[in-house]
């Protein structure tokens, strides 16, 4: 295991005396992931493995499957029935007051809330607190390589390039009066980003007017709105290159077909553009002077824009995500709604920015990428300073 000197040290910072895995038929992928761990086969028992601050790691699995964690360092313990089981883990657990595991309190942060609460239960039972292992699994799984970094900057090159394109596919097909519905351009996207050599698990979003202010809104080929005069027009669309260990690139504009932008829609623009440059300044004035930064803060710093202007009541989700080989990843939301996200925004992170207003006519929002360095934070893409006039 190549991260061992490294957990440890970690495990030390935190005040942690271990970090204890435990999986059962592949629930945990982060415990794999960290581990650098591949199972010889789906476990059909329960397998422990601690890691302590200091010392050699322990191990504990069933006998029936003895050689399940035998590529794993450490020593190796073995039970078969429940009571056995139970002594076992006391017996990987000594020494230990208090541990972290894949658990979130409140299930607070449902990306690391891996471990059943029973297993939890068990572990508390023997004495030992268990403590979230959030920070830990930001550190290891979260930071980018100069690799991964490079390979969003790249995607993002494209995907911005794509972007164009889709709202001048809009604007050809209306001017030549063609055919031109969500779906269409939607699959535009897709086509595109095949073409250059871009993945995505699922998606992009494009929604007209009211299906812009359903923010996971995805336009369906029976079930598509057309695109015509006077319509506000949102996509969202994320991808990454089609290497091993790409890392995603995900923005959202917002276009208007026709010649004059409503009033309306231009004050709700401006708006959460405001949102969303006051989180960006909060994060950049944040790292550039080496201060703290959780993720709940830069949520604030947008949602108090946003409330100052009236529209509280239409902003119904986090500021931001974590953003790493899956679109939403495991490091520090920028969330002070649905959750109250307190993990340090640290290099070599990446994560998105993405305030929007839902009204019951149209929605908007301006969603783009930041990335952390080691005294410095930018935006890796465009940023939209106008709406898009198609």
């Amino acid at each position: 295991m190549k991260n061992l000197a490294a957990i440890q040290a970690a495990l030390r910072e935190e005040n942690l005396d271990g970090w204890l895995f435990f999986d059962h038929h592949f629930r945990d992928p982060l415990a794999y992931s960290i581990l650098d761990f591949k199972a010889p086969r789906t476990p059909s028992r329960r397998w422990y493995y601690l890691i302590p601050a200091e010392g050699e790691p322990r191990k504990l699995a069933h006998r029936v499957e003895y050689t399940m964690v035998d590529s794993l360092l450490g020593t190796k313990h073995l039970y078969s029935s429940w009571a056995t089981q139970v002594d076992g883990l006391a017996t990987i657990l000594h020494g230990c007051k208090r541990v972290a595991m894949q658990y979130s309190p409140d299930c607070a942060i449902p990306y690391v809330a891996m471990v059943d609460a029973g297993t939890v239960e068990l572990v508390r039972a023997r004495g030992v607190e268990v403590a979230s292992s959030a920070n830990l699994v930001q550190y290891f799984e979260a930071r980018w390589n100069q690799s991964q970094l490079e390979s969003h900057l790249a995607a993002g090159k494209l995907v911005d390039e794509i972007r164009r394109a889709a709202f001048e596919e809009i604007g050809d097909r209306l001017r030549g009066r063609e055919l031109v519905n969500e779906w269409i351009i939607a699959a535009f996207v897709r086509q595109s980003f095949e073409r250059v050599g871009l993945f995505t698990d699922h998606g992009p979003i494009v929604a007209v007017n009211a299906n812009c202010s359903n923010p996971h809104y995805e336009p369906l080929p029976e079930d598509s709105a057309l695109i015509q005069q006077n319509d506000v027009v949102l996509i969202d669309m994320w991808a990454k290159l089609t290497k091993p260990h790409s890392v995603y690139y995900d923005i959202t504009w917002t276009g208007y077909t026709g010649h004059e932008i409503p009033p309306d829609v231009q004050n709700v623009f401006n708006v959460v553009t405001g949102a969303r440059d006051a989180a960006i300044a909060k994060v950049q004035s944040s790292i550039a002077n080496g201060l703290p930064l959780q993720g709940w803060e830069v949520d604030d710093a947008c949602r108090g824009h946003i409330t100052a202007h009236g529209f509280a009541e239409y902003f119904v989700h986090r500021t931001g995500h974590s953003i790493g080989e899956e679109v939403h990843g495991s490091g520090a939301n920028m969330d002070n709604l649905e959750t109250h996200d307190e993990r340090r925004v640290i290099p070599w992170t990446c994560f998105s920015i993405e305030p929007g207003v839902y009204l019951p006519e149209f929605g908007i929002r301006s969603e783009i990428n930041m990335f952390i360095g080691e005294t410095d934070a930018r935006v890796t893409g465009e940023k939209q300073e106008k709406i898009f006039l198609i």
